[in-house]
């Protein structure tokens, strides 16, 4: 049987844009995240068992908990996973006693509360929790690319998710293993669904918009219930084109809607030459970010600085600065700080090593267990943060990095098994194909991606600087869930 090809084409953007001072509440009642007030729920109404749990908020992040008391001078007790649900027993300032349905109670940071209008769906959880996990493996063989890095898993993930609806046996379970697809497959498809329902948002300084799409050989007999999933749950449409006599006319179509969809941030994800006449199914997904931070920084507070590119090279770049209380902590050889958007469902998190060639040490370490460990430790405290302003591109076929990772059979003409989308063995995945383009600056931050398949606290006594002026690791992420949704390293502004 002649083997023919499908490709995946991915892309996201992400930029800056405006935004208006944060403004203090001069009642300085513990607040939510997103500026609520906490809402004390009665302790009588809040049984330990779980059957008489009534849940008034929500863990925004991983979080460390004191069964005894807010004692940062004691080891935690134990870490609530971000979305944990709990019911809010009393507020103490900068820690809450809480419990959970499992009848844990325990105090935790109070800005690391949100209140919870409806139940999180623990579907969601556990796909975020499988993203996070995949991105730290993706990051660890893109490690070795020189310089800088960007990309996205969420846009990696989705693609590969919308081509794992057609995988059987063997290539559904290499596929299922290297992108932690702990789900049931039928249950992973609709966390999906719910996930991007969840981001998508243009409001209050903050536009998030996911599209996915299929390009399919006219004539070409897809399965009805394979569009069904793909249209259904991805709102991926079918789009039908000519591999076999356009294939250039073909791929110049694609690029032009992933430019469209990522605000003409990505240009040319397709090279030529990936595409030919044996190409029966392009899947893409397009990804654009553009946040306000909730507190920005001041243009006339930047100034040219150095930024050490390594020990023996330096770079001038327009280094931002602002003076404001974030969640900082100071863990092993590196700080770390988050930066929240506006809302503060997204935010930014910046890894810098404490010494300017630590970067490797620190890149070692980037693990899901250890990340989880890292941001537990994290607390609100004034901080003066230096950050340069950068914008970067970054391109990568992933067919090698998917392999290495345990991902064979999907590539390979003799094995792969495609027959969900076809009834037959007789598509491969030829290519998969990233591109990812930020921008950070003084308003915020804008990032576009497209895919395509072919533990310490410094003590608040002392000033804390954060001062990025070295090489460092930078993630955005979802709040409530925690998930990754974009990742990478700034190696070198300049470039």
């Amino acid at each position: 049987m002649r083997q023919v090809n499908l490709v995946l084409v991915l892309a996201c953007a992400f930029s800056g844009c405006h935004n208006a001072e944060g403004q203090q509440d001069a009642a300085r009642q513990p607040r939510t995240p997103g500026g609520n007030t906490l809402a004390v729920v009665d302790p009588a109404r809040n049984s330990s068992a779980a059957g008489d749990f009534k849940a008034s908020h929500v863990i925004v992040a991983n979080t460390a908990y004191y069964k005894a008391g807010p004692q940062q001078a004691q080891p935690p007790d134990g870490t609530f996973q971000a979305g944990t649900l709990v019911s809010l027993l009393k507020s103490a300032g900068s820690y809450s006693l809480v419990r959970t349905a499992g009848g844990i109670q325990a105090y935790v940071a109070t800005d690391s509360l949100q209140v919870s209008n409806s139940k999180v769906n623990p579907d969601i959880i556990a796909l975020a929790e499988g993203n996070n996990q995949f991105a730290c493996d993706l990051y660890g063989r893109l490690r070795s690319e020189p310089g800088n890095l960007f990309f996205s898993t969420g846009s990696i993930s989705t693609a590969l998710a919308m081509t794992y609806a057609g995988a059987r046996d063997k290539t559904a379970t290499q596929m299922a293993n290297v992108l932690h697809f702990d789900l049931p497959p039928d249950r992973v498809h609709p966390a999906f669904s719910a996930w991007m329902a969840g981001l998508q948002r243009k409001e209050n300084g903050i536009e998030f918009a996911i599209a996915n799409r299929l390009w399919g050989q006219a004539g070409y007999p897809f399965l009805p219930e394979f569009l069904q999933i793909t249209r259904e749950q991805y709102g991926a449409e079918l789009g039908q084109v000519d591999f076999v006599q356009q294939t250039e006319a073909t791929r110049r179509s694609i690029n032009t809607w992933v430019e469209e969809h990522t605000n003409n941030k990505i240009k040319d994800l397709i090279p030529s030459g990936v595409l030919n006449h044996l190409t029966r199914l392009v899947l893409t997904n397009a990804i654009y970010f553009k946040g306000d931070w909730k507190t920005p920084f001041k243009e006339k507070a930047t100034t040219n600085s150095p930024f050490h590119v390594s020990t023996a090279e330096r770079v001038e770049v327009p280094m931002m600065y602002q003076k404001n209380d974030f969640r900082y902590g100071v863990i092993e050889d590196m700080q770390i700080l988050e930066l929240p958007y506006v809302g503060e469902d997204l935010t930014m998190l910046v890894l810098l090593p404490t010494q300017i060639e630590g970067l490797v040490s620190l890149e070692r370490k980037l693990t899901q267990e250890n990340l989880d460990k890292w941001l537990a430790s994290l607390r609100k405290q004034e901080v003066d943060v230096f950050l340069p302003k950068f914008t970067l591109t970054s391109q990568f076929n992933l067919n090698d990095v998917l392999q290495a990772l345990g991902m064979t059979s999907a590539f390979d003409p003799d094995q792969a098994d495609f027959s969900g989308m076809i009834g037959k063995k007789e598509l491969f995945i030829s290519a998969v194909v990233h591109k990812a383009f930020v921008d950070v600056n003084e308003q915020g931050t804008e990032a576009a991606a497209a895919t395509g398949v072919v533990v310490g606290v410094t003590s608040v006594q002392e000033p804390l600087i954060f001062r990025a002026d070295h090489p460092f690791v930078f993630l955005i992420r979802e709040s409530k869930t925690g998930s990754i949704l974009f990742m990478g390293r700034m190696v070198n502004p300049k470039t």
